[in-house]
């Protein structure tokens, strides 16, 4: 199988896989569509400052990631997952008017907060039930696919929001409301077009919520993924501060949307070729290569008084994306036992989530006081810190694994 070409590896990654990945890239159109914009609508339109957005965006996220590691323990104690994902999905969809027909900020908060419940439902059954239905000798490449469709539709989302906007002179709202198409066609397919395997049961049910024994039957090496999670999650706040800084420097309103597209780009062009390349047994040297993009992106975005080094910034940031987040999704299908690989994406997914509102909501106090290049060198410590950990600990496990007999 590592020998399989990639044509080969697309080929044998099974329809559910692929039937997952348009769903993602259907629900990201929709959802991107109103991200790239949300920013802008709501510092603009509705008066919030940069700490407010950066709240509403952290809250967001760790809302979704509370939530995951219940709906993976549900999913393991019923051993299914698609019918979590669909009312997942579901939520999420009957969320996306309520944007356009938003009078406050309270209002966008609570749209943001159900439609972060909706993923949260949905994101842990997901992602187990890509390990139910991938081979193990493939998985990388299989969560490598569902990754990229996923990116697929994170980048057509804010083109076609940049196309309605210059059809419909700047409207927003018009924005927001095309934006529920996609996300409705997503639950349909996922309803029709994804058949769960009887192999997803455990042989046994998690007991529900997750229990001490089940915690501790996760394993060590499950928790070291879960740390390497909490880094990465800490070194990269919310990509709304990338709008605003490709706005602030002078990137007009109808055109912010672009900086989602560039920075979907890149993160899908890399997304499969690192997970297929992980396969080989290396899933070390792009997480690190990662957290080097990262830096760099940093530095560019915190320097940046032009468009040019903006979208320097941003490509780095969508390669940074590339090489990590599918890979740390098969790194916990890797660790996490099959009857619990629900209650491990829950759990990971959970405490990534809350450094990321940690993140976000430093990011926005720190622009708020001290402008947005403090935003970015922090973020460029911070992954310098994580690139330094990571290193210093695996040489270490290289070190140890070396001296046994």
């Amino acid at each position: 199988m590592n020998d399989f070409s990639a044509r080969s590896r697309l080929r044998a990654i099974p329809s559910g896989v692929w039937a997952l990945g348009i769903v993602s890239l259907l629900m990201d159109f929709s959802s991107e569509m109103i991200h790239a914009l949300l920013p802008i609508y709501l510092v603009g339109a509705m008066g919030a400052s940069m700490a407010e957005v950066g709240i509403i965006e952290g809250v967001a996220e760790a809302t979704a990631s509370i939530v995951k590691i219940f709906s993976g323990a549900l999913s393991d104690w019923f051993g299914r997952r698609k019918q979590l994902a669909i009312i997942g999905y579901g939520l999420a969809a009957l969320t996306k008017p309520m944007f356009p027909l938003a009078p406050t900020i309270v209002w966008i908060m609570t749209a943001r907060f159900l439609d972060r419940v909706g993923k949260g439902i949905r994101g842990a059954p997901r992602d187990a039930l890509v390990a139910d239905l991938a081979p193990a000798s493939i998985r990388g490449a299989a969560y490598g696919l569902r990754q990229s469709l996923d990116t697929v539709g994170a980048f057509l989302g804010p083109a076609v929001a940049v196309a309605v906007m210059w059809l419909s002179a700047n409207s927003i709202p018009l924005v927001f409301w095309i934006a529920t198409i996609p996300a409705a066609l997503a639950v349909a397919v996922l309803c029709f077009g994804v058949r769960e395997p009887e192999a997803s049961r455990p042989p046994r049910p998690a007991r529900f919520p997750l229990h001490i024994d089940e915690v501790r039957g996760l394993g060590g090496p499950f928790w070291i993924v879960v740390a390497i999670g909490v880094v990465f999650s800490l070194a990269r706040f919310s990509e709304a501060f990338l709008i605003l800084k490709a706005s602030a420097v002078g990137l007009p309103e109808a055109l912010a949307p672009l900086v989602l597209v560039a920075m979907n780009v890149v993160y899908a062009g890399a997304s499969y070729p690192v997970g297929a390349f992980s396969d080989r047994g290396d899933r070390k040297t792009p997480l690190m290569a990662g957290l080097v993009a990262l830096i760099a992106a940093d530095a560019a975005l915190a320097s940046a008084d032009h468009m040019p080094l903006v979208w320097l910034g941003v490509a780095l940031w969508g390669l940074h994306m590339g090489l990590t987040q599918g890979l740390l999704a098969a790194l916990v299908a890797d660790v996490a036992p099959a009857a619990l690989r629900g209650s491990a994406f829950g759990a990971f997914n959970l405490a990534s989530g809350v450094a990321l509102l940690l993140a976000s909501a430093g990011a926005g106090a720190l622009w708020d006081a001290f402008g947005p290049a403090a935003a970015f060198w922090a973020g460029a410590l911070c992954a310098s810190l994580a690139l330094l950990g990571l290193w210093a600990n695996w040489k270490l496990s290289s070190r140890v694994e070396n001296r046994r007999p």
